[in-house]
């Protein structure tokens, strides 16, 4: 009767702290393919991308630093209830890839920056580090 007990008990707290864990937080996407360019524009609004390029990035350290920025960002709760982007970025693949068009709302320094798909209302939140990084990469040119 006791071993019945005790493995009631085991299971029971086993149950217990596997539904106290938190599932992983999601994160952005991006195709898993060679990035060709990243294309930034001054946004126009939500919704659609500013095709008249502001800048752009084909180079390999700065398109690494623009992917780690945008597939590290963690979703949040709800929907976006927040102001017109600041930026629009294209990510455009090597072929004949359909490139992803992302909103940005770039932070200050030591604030997180926000990301959006343009076909999404969801809201992606990168780390102050992503920040300083995307700062650095728009503001410097």
């Amino acid at each position: 009767m006791k071993a019945l007990l005790l493995c009631i008990f085991i299971v029971f707290s086993f149950a217990i702290i596997a539904g106290c864990q938190s599932a992983p937080a999601e994160k952005m996407v991006l195709l898993v393919e060679e990035i060709r360019e990243i294309k930034v524009s001054k946004s126009e609004g939500l919704g659609e991308i500013n095709e008249d390029k502001y800048l752009s990035f084909n180079d390999r350290k700065s398109i690494a630093a623009f992917e780690e920025a945008i597939t590290s960002a963690v979703k949040q709760p709800g929907n976006a209830d927040i102001s017109m982007p600041d930026y629009d970025v294209a990510v455009e693949y090597k072929g004949y890839l359909p490139s992803h068009g992302i909103h940005l709302w770039l932070g200050e320094d030591n604030e997180k920056s926000a990301f959006m798909y343009i076909t999404d209302e969801s809201v992606y939140l990168t780390s102050p580090e992503m920040t300083k990084k995307l700062r650095s990469l728009i503001l410097s040119k």
